[in-house]
């Protein structure tokens, strides 16, 4: 599982232990919930996106904020992830705190090979093509 830093003056300048990038289509009602679900059962902090909440700046203000307050990101790369501009937005304020904070990155490959995204190739990389 994830190790956090052992200094808790760290810890406790972030609100989250993870935040959970993913395209809620592909992975919400099952592997996304049930990750979720372990993380929180073991009493990591982590922040995920509201289904019932409706797309606008005041929520996107919202994920980049719960980005910058997390000590980490796991990121769910799936089949679409990369069609959702607001996957690729979230994705861009991750690298961007992973370079400027030494924010961590965890990436999981859900159905999909990781050479894709790295060539890309497949679904993933026609869809970062067309970004």
């Amino acid at each position: 599982m994830l190790s956090l830093p052992s200094t808790s003056s760290y810890i406790s300048r972030k609100k989250y232990d993870v935040f959970l990038s993913f395209r809620d289509e592909d992975t919400r009602k099952n592997f996304t919930d049930h990750l979720y679900a372990a993380l929180k059962r073991n009493g990591i902090v982590t922040f995920r996106d509201d289904p019932k909440l409706e797309a606008g700046e005041e929520i996107a203000s919202e994920l980049l904020k719960a980005i910058q307050q997390s000590w980490c990101s796991v990121i769910v790369f799936s089949e679409t992830y990369a069609f959702s501009s607001w996957c690729l937005e979230e994705l861009a304020e991750i690298v961007k705190q992973h370079n400027n904070d030494g924010h961590k990155v965890f990436p999981i490959f859900y159905d999909v090979d990781p050479s894709d995204l790295r060539k890309q190739k497949g679904k993933v990389g026609r869809s970062l093509c067309q970004t």
